[in-house]
């Protein structure tokens, strides 16, 4: 609870130093074009806790709050999002009046927290993609992945066991300290075991692109995905869902959001249960192999004790199960002249069991504003009786690390302490700053047996297990900060700097067990340790050019972490071999857009990254232990667009196109003990374009009783792509094309969906050894949902 006290302190110092002004009272109405009132809207006011709901009558009413300028964010189902900059100044100011046109015939505002404070999309200087809580549900996303090339030069995929590698502009994840740092309701998912891809009654996700370090720290070298969750409010909101589909597939979700004491004490729960048979036919016994389930909850408690004051209780949790985590083909041939066959015989059931939870409290002051987020992490995955090692009939490899629930056992504890200007006073100068610490306990434990078939793949014994123990202790320390300065109207300068330090602890031990016997420690416990600091700054300018167009240019740095590599029993490769941090440097240009009346949207970015000491990894089979090397540079430059445009009333359209040429200038490699030169080689999990085109039309069946018909299309186009530093293992270029059809009336909608509908055959994960798994069949189904 220490964190949580001073935190408190910190909070109260924060308040009773900040200067007191004159409360305000506003009050207003909110109609339609054609003056009918419009009820249950939420009206925001940016970077306060302030949230109110319209009555019956369209009317609403903010109590007490300082004077100064603002932002409006205004919101109401069936119609456009727009922000409204808004001063206040008189006391009191009531029949303030705002109108809201109907979804379809603008295109919608959007807010982001790039920068860690609301604004305006358009006026970030950060490369950034917003997708909606409308946009999420109409693209049926269900699974972070399901972003890759809807966000321009972003590519996401796994290998069957749901835990994905992303890479943004040719910086990707390769091990499990990921190059693209995840953040959930302000909370960094820590590594690729502690997160949750299952997207759950989402408010919007945000997408950065290129370094993002100095505010967001480790792993952020490539981007950070910023997943922003539904909160409870004054308004009684709720929704049940159901979809059925092809493959035995199943999802049902539920959620509600209330005040349980008006403006005091708010309520929130949502939770998503699926199942669906399997997509691969496991040969070895003709079974369906990779049969799914998981259970997805997110719940809330939520108190205001004062009009500035807000405390939220969050808690996160998905239990997985899989039987059959990895459905792989021996090879990429093999896996397009037998799709989604494989021949396994060792079938065991993946259990994987994630946890979150976290405190959040926050004061929006006169001058200063302060966040306090702390978190607790946790995950324990683990397989029954085991898996396949060898992805073959023979009785070769198999992995085990069932040890109990002390073993595999991941735990995170994460604070962030942040202060903030009050950017409703008119001052040239905004600031952000904070303070972060981690501690991560990573205690590992997994045996590789042997079984009667191991020589043939020329292992001398057999009917044994080699046993590798880890034990990892992380500790790490960050101070932020980021200024802006506004010059003049028209220009802002931007500053920033991060300080980063870690520690880090791994103990090893590696012990031999014949079958039935017990097991005897042939590499004693062994431990080292190792710190690194790190300095990732950012430089920027922004310059208006008119009122709807903006353009920026900005440097920025990140990093992911050194670290030591683990135990493994190719003799070649020795434990506790220490690898330096990477480092990117990005330069970008860009340029923001607005015409037409918010109707049409066009954004450019140019950028240029350097990557120094790049981590290589390299898979150690059969005991599937990845060693890490800083043997590289690479380059990446490219290209970013997006579009959307809303030409006539009831048509959107949207494009993004994203062009990445990332490659190695120097990458040395040691492979069957001769040193192999890659210069020049493609970088992996990268395709050298992603393109996305999607139209959607609503067309009014009944304009007096609101019921549409829409109808919505999606084609995604992802070039040419690597899974292995030689090049050797690649996907040619190929489409996909999905599409959706429905009738909505108020609180009721139905919709029938398919998903690859030409049934492409695509790699979408493949390791350097060969082993590849598919990406999903054509899929189809219903949705079925009530909201109220």
């Amino acid at each position: 609870m220490k964190p949580i006290r001073i935190a408190l302190i910190l909070a109260l110092h924060v308040v009773l130093f900040s200067c007191a002004t004159a409360q305000m009272r506003i009050s207003g109405s909110l109609s339609d074009t054609t003056n009918q009132p419009i009820p249950q809207a939420t009206i925001h006011v940016l970077n306060t806790e302030i949230t109110v709901v319209t009555d019956s009558a369209g009317h609403w009413r903010i109590p007490s709050m300082p004077s100064g300028e603002y932002v409006f964010e205004i919101s109401a189902v069936g119609y456009a999002t727009v922000d409204r900059p808004f001063g206040v100044f008189e006391n009191p100011m009531e029949n303030i009046g705002f109108r809201l046109q109907n979804a379809g015939s603008r295109l919608d505002a959007v807010t982001v927290t790039a920068e860690k404070k609301e604004a305006q999309l358009q006026t970030v200087p950060v490369s950034v993609t917003s997708i909606s809580a409308k946009q999420v549900e109409e693209f049926r996303l269900w699974d972070i992945k399901g972003i890759t090339a809807f966000v321009p030069n972003l590519y996401s995929g796994n290998s069957g066991d749901g835990r994905n590698v992303t890479s943004i502009r040719g910086i990707t994840t390769t091990s499990y300290d990921p190059a693209v740092a995840t953040y959930v309701d302000g909370v960094n998912q820590f590594s690729l075991d502690t997160y949750i891809p299952e997207l759950n009654d989402i408010q919007r996700i945000e997408v950065l692109r290129g370094p993002q370090g100095t505010l967001f720290g480790r792993n952020a070298m490539g981007g950070v995905i910023n997943i922003i969750t539904k909160q409870p409010t004054n308004a009684t909101r709720g929704f049940a869902q159901i979809d059925e589909g092809n493959y035995g597939q199943q999802r049902y979700a539920a959620g509600i959001r209330t005040p349980l004491v008006n403006n005091k004490l708010f309520f929130g729960a949502s939770g998503v249960y699926g199942k669906r048979n399997g997509y691969y036919t496991n040969d070895f016994n003709n079974s369906s192999f990779d049969r799914q389930s998981a259970l997805t909850g997110n719940y809330y408690l939520k108190y205001l004790p004062g009009a500035a004051w807000s405390l939220t209780l969050n808690v996160k949790h998905q239990n997985n199960r899989n039987w059959g985590a990895f459905p792989l083909s021996t090879s990429v041939s093999d896996a397009f002249s037998h799709p989604f066959h494989l021949d396994q015989n060792a079938i065991g059931k993946m259990i994987d069991n994630t946890l979150n939870a976290s405190l959040a409290i926050s004061h929006s002051g006169d001058n200063t504003n302060f966040t306090s987020i702390t978190a607790w992490q946790n995950n324990h995955r683990y397989y029954q009786p085991s898996v396949d090692g060898d992805f073959s009939p023979i009785d070769g490899v198999t992995i085990v690390n069932d040890f109990g629930s002390s073993w595999n056992n991941v735990q995170v504890l994460t604070q962030e302490f942040r202060l903030g200007s009050a950017d409703h006073h008119s001052s040239p100068l905004s600031w952000t700053a904070g303070a972060y610490f981690f501690h991560q306990y990573n205690p590992n434990k997994q045996a590789t047996h042997y079984g009667t078939d191991a020589a043939l793949l020329g292992v001398p014994d057999s009917n044994f297990s080699g046993i590798d123990i880890t034990k990892g202790k992380n500790t790490g320390v960050a101070a932020y900060g980021q200024v802006s300065y506004s010059v003049t109207k028209k220009l802002q300068l931007i500053a920033g700097l991060r300080y980063d330090y870690e520690h880090r602890y791994l103990d090893v031990t590696e012990q031999y067990q014949p079958d039935g016997q017990t097991a005897i420690t042939t590499t004693p416990d062994t431990s080292a340790a190792l710190h690194f600091s790190a300095l990732s700054p950012k430089a920027g300018i922004q310059y208006t050019l008119t009122k709807n167009a903006n353009l920026y240019a900005t440097y920025s740095r990140g990093y992911r972490p050194g670290g030591l590599t683990q135990l493994s029993p190719d003799p070649s490769q020795p434990p506790l071999y220490p690898y330096n941090p990477e480092y990117s440097n990005n330069i970008e240009i860009g340029i923001k857009n607005t015409w037409w009346d918010h109707r049409l949207l066009l954004n450019a970015t140019a950028f240029l990254t350097h990557i120094t000491d790049a981590q290589v990894p390299t898979l150690v089979l059969p005991s599937a232990i990845t060693v890490t090397r800083n043997t590289g540079k690479l380059i990446s430059k490219g290209i970013e667009i997006e579009a959307e445009a809303n030409p006539v009333n009831g048509l959107t359209l949207a494009y993004n196109f994203g062009y990445t040429d990332a490659h190695y200038q120097s990458l040395n490699i040691s492979e069957n003990g001769q040193a192999v030169d890659l210069a020049g080689k493609k970088q992996i999990y990268t395709p050298n374009l992603t393109s996305m085109f999607s139209p959607q039309y609503s067309l009014p069946l009944s304009a007096r009783h609101h019921v549409n018909l829409i109808l919505h299309g999606e084609w995604f186009y992802l070039g040419k792509e690597y899974f292995d530093l030689a090049n050797s293992i690649g996907q040619s270029p190929h489409s996909l094309v999905n599409a959706r059809a429905g009738i909505t009336i108020p609180h009721l909608e139905l919709w029938f969906w398919a998903r690859n509908l030409t049934d492409t055959k695509y790699i979408e994960y493949a390791y350097d050894f060969g082993a590849a798994h598919l990406g999903d069949p054509r899929t189809w189904g219903f949705t079925l949902k009530t909201s109220w």
